[in-house]
């Protein structure tokens, strides 16, 4: 409870950028530009590791002073933090799965991705119990059982997409940004990210 809008706050921006690689994506599939298809994929996927890393490292570090800014009670800002630093290690895996979704949702291809998104919900649902009632890992049991359950959702969705036969195929070997393609994704994506956001702070 503590927790949630200020993650929510810091994530939703980031999450965004994968609506602009969604858009700029089906676009380049409508019109059978099968070299941008191929670009903006790799340029969207390694964009989605570099946030990630960036938001591990802030969410790191800055924890415990934005619990602070919100007047979190004493009592329970450790936990807080404890769980603050275990969740943002898992805003890597977060956005390979939320980009790699968006990839995969441009072509039209919607099911696979509500699928992982349901089997890494039962995953984490299966581990809370596992971590907090057998183990008696309390805050840190439900922050690992969702990092392992993002982990589980990005690996799905890029084992997919390295099996695609299309423009979509992801090729690691491939992976770079492209100035002009990370512009586009950025343009479009940062006024969805600020949308999702705004609920955010609200609630913070």
């Amino acid at each position: 409870g503590s927790t949630g809008s200020l993650c929510g706050l810091i994530i939703s921006l980031f999450n965004g950028l994968s609506v602009g690689s969604n858009v700029l994506i089906a676009r380049y599939l409508g019109s059978g530009d099968y070299e941008k298809i191929e670009k903006s994929v790799h340029t969207s996927m390694t964009m989605a590791m570099v946030c990630g890393l960036f938001l591990t490292v802030i969410g790191f570090f800055a924890s415990k002073p934005m619990l602070a800014l919100m007047a979190t009670p004493t009592d329970i800002i450790d936990m807080s933090e404890l769980y603050m630093r275990i969740y943002f290690v898992g805003t890597f895996f977060m956005l390979i799965y939320n980009f790699g979704a968006a990839i995969l949702r441009s072509k039209g291809d919607t099911k696979r991705p509500l699928l992982f998104l349901c089997i890494s919900g039962v995953t984490n649902m299966v581990l809370n119990i596992l971590f907090v009632v057998v183990f008696k890992m309390s805050v840190a049991g439900v922050a690992w059982a969702t990092v392992i359950s993002q982990a589980l959702a990005a690996a799905l969705v890029c084992y997919t997409l390295i099996n695609e036969v299309d423009a979509t195929h992801l090729d690691f070997k491939r992976l770079g940004i492209d100035g002009p393609m990370a512009m586009d994704i950025i343009r479009i994506g940062v006024p969805a990210g600020l949308q999702r956001a705004l609920w955010a702070v609200a609630n913070v």
